[in-house]
């Protein structure tokens, strides 16, 4: 298994545990230079009653926090679903090297559709983008959750 695959495969089992939870299924990991995961994170919006409480942005405080500063230079961050706009930015701020996704998110994604957060000029840093990952797994997630609540 390629350390892609073995990352993602940690980023989707916090996205079943959200799902467990009764959130949308969104998981994250963040590797800090040495390919160590430093944090892990699912949606956790509805239990929080926090609207930005995505998967990305709760692994960054962690990984952050675990740092000891607002920037993480040097790390990946692996995530089920192309980030939103919000998540995008703050993976920017937080001077992410590389962001790998599973499935791409036509609706309100922020990194590939949308907005497209990183082309902005007024993005000061934009990390390595690799999609795909795992893709077909990270979907039927999300379509297994959706259909489940129809």
């Amino acid at each position: 298994m390629t350390a892609f695959a073995s990352q993602m495969d940690a980023a989707l089992q916090e996205a079943r545990a959200a799902a467990l939870r009764g959130e949308v299924p969104v998981g994250a990991v963040i590797t800090d230079p040495a390919g160590r995961i430093v944090a892990r994170a699912g949606n956790r919006t509805r239990e929080l009653s926090d609207p930005t409480a995505h998967a990305e942005i709760l692994a960054l405080r962690a990984a952050c926090a675990a740092a000891g500063s607002e920037r993480l230079p040097g790390h990946v961050l692996y995530v089920t679903l192309e980030p939103c706009p919000m998540c995008a930015a703050a993976i920017g701020f937080a001077r992410i090297a590389r962001l790998c996704y599973g499935a791409s998110d036509p609706k309100s994604g922020g990194v590939a559709h949308g907005p497209r957060v990183f082309s902005h000029p007024q993005m000061h840093h934009a990390p390595e983008v690799i999609d795909g990952i795992a893709a077909r797994d990270c979907e039927a997630l999300l379509k297994d959750f959706f259909a489940a609540k129809r």
